[in-house]
C-alpha cells in the first residue's frame, strides 16, 4: 500500500517528526534540472562538500533539460522507493510540479532547491530571487544610462521559457528599466544549450546589426564572445549574463563580458544540505534562505570571494555520497 494512502486511512495525514541524526545517516535525495553547465556543476560541489561534512548520505539525479518534467517526477518516485529522508527538488519548471509537490510534502519533507516554485507549501527551500537577478542587471544598465541621455537598445536572452525563472528575471529586468534610456527592443526564450542560444543570437544579430546589449543567461553569454568578434569594431554590442559562470567568470576577467551577477552557487549548495541535516536533526532552520546576489564586474573582480561562486577547475559531476545501496 502507498505511504500517503495507509497515512490517510490513519485518520490524516501524520505530521513530518525530525530524529537525531545521531541516530542514523540521513539519505538526502537532491533533483536538478541538468548539468550541463558549469552553473549546476558549481551548485553540485557545494553540496557534495557538505554532505561530506554533515556525514549524511546524498543521491543526485538530473532531469537531462527544463523540457523534461515528466523524468523529474518520475525520480521523484524513485527518491521516494529508495527511502529517501528528504528530497531536494531543483524544479525544471515554476508551475509544472507545484500541486504534486504539495502532496508529496505531506508525507516526506521537500525543500526547494535554487529554482523558484509557484507553491508555498514546501518544508523550506533555499535560493535567491531571479526577480532580482533580472532586477539587478537592468538596474545596472539603467545606472549607466539614466532618464535624459542617449537612446540604447537592449535585447534580452533569458532562457526556456516558464524554466530556471527566466519569467521572473524578465519581470526584473523590465522593471528595472523602465525610468531608464535603455530600451528593450527584443525578448528571446530558448534552451540553455549552445545550439538554441547560438541561433538565438545569430538571429538577433541580423535583425539588430547596431544592437547596444546583448544580456541574458550565461551560456548566450558565453557564446556572444566570439560572434560579436566578429562585428565591426564600431558595432561591437556589449554583452551581459544575469548569473555568473565559469566562461562568464574568464570573459569578465578577459574585457569581453561587461557583467554578471553572482548568486554565490557553491555556497546556496551548502547552505541546502545544511537546512536539511539541520531539519531533520530537529535544530533551528531558516524556511527561506540565499546567499546576497553580488553584481560583478571588472572593477569588482577583487572584491568577491570566487570559491563561493565556482566550482575548482578540477571538479567533475558527482550523483553520491555515502551510499549504502543504490537507488533505482
Amino acid at each position: 500500500m502507498k505511504p500517503l494512502i495507509l497515512l490517510l486511512l490513519l485518520g490524516g495525514i501524520l505530521p513530518v517528526h525530525a530524529a537525531s541524526s545521531q541516530d542514523k545517516s540521513w539519505r538526502l535525495c537532491a533533483l536538478y534540472p541538468h548539468l550541463k553547465d558549469s552553473y549546476w556543476l558549481s551548485i553540485n560541489f557545494g553540496m557534495i562538500k557538505q554532505a561530506k561534512q554533515r556525514a549524511v548520505e546524498l543521491k543526485v539525479l538530473e532531469a537531462g533539460g527544463y523540457d523534461n518534467s515528466e523524468n523529474q517526477w518520475s525520480q521523484i518516485e524513485s527518491c521516494k522507493k529508495w527511502g529517501a529522508d528528504a528530497i531536494l527538488v531543483g524544479s525544471v519548471y515554476f508551475d509544472s510540479l507545484s500541486e504534486q509537490l504539495e502532496l508529496v510534502n505531506q508525507y516526506i519533507p521537500l525543500f526547494g532547491l535554487v529554482n523558484e516554485l509557484s507553491t508555498l507549501k514546501l518544508t523550506a527551500s533555499t535560493g535567491v530571487s531571479w526577480y532580482k537577478m533580472g532586477y539587478k542587471l537592468g538596474h545596472y544598465l539603467a545606472e549607466r544610462h539614466p532618464t535624459g541621455t542617449p537612446k540604447v537598445s537592449l535585447a534580452w536572452l533569458p532562457g526556456p521559457k516558464g524554466g530556471g525563472g527566466s519569467l521572473q528575471a524578465t519581470a526584473g529586468l523590465k522593471d528595472a528599466i523602465a525610468n531608464s534610456s535603455v530600451e528593450l527592443v527584443a525578448v528571446k526564450y530558448g534552451l540553455n544549450e549552445k545550439i538554441a542560444q547560438f541561433s538565438l543570437i545569430r538571429t538577433l544579430l541580423t535583425q539588430y546589426p547596431r544592437i547596444d546589449y546583448l544580456a541574458g543567461n550565461a551560456v548566450m553569454a558565453e557564446m556572444a564572445i566570439s560572434e560579436v568578434a566578429t562585428m565591426a569594431q564600431g558595432h561591437r554590442p556589449k554583452i551581459l549574463s544575469h548569473y555568473l559562470s565559469h566562461g562568464v567568470y574568464r570573459g569578465i576577467r578577459r574585457g569581453k563580458i561587461l557583467m554578471a551577477n553572482s548568486d554565490q552557487m557553491v555556497l546556496q549548495g551548502v547552505m541546502a544540505i545544511d537546512q536539511v541535516v539541520d531539519f531533520l536533526d530537529g535544530n533551528d532552520f531558516e524556511l527561506q534562505q540565499g546567499p546576497q546576489i553580488i553584481t560583478l564586474d571588472r572593477a569588482k573582480l577583487g572584491n568577491i570571494d570566487i570559491e563561493q561562486s565556482l566550482s575548482p577547475s578540477y571538479f567533475k559531476p558527482q550523483y553520491s555520497v555515502g551510499l549504502t545501496h543504490s537507488i533505482k
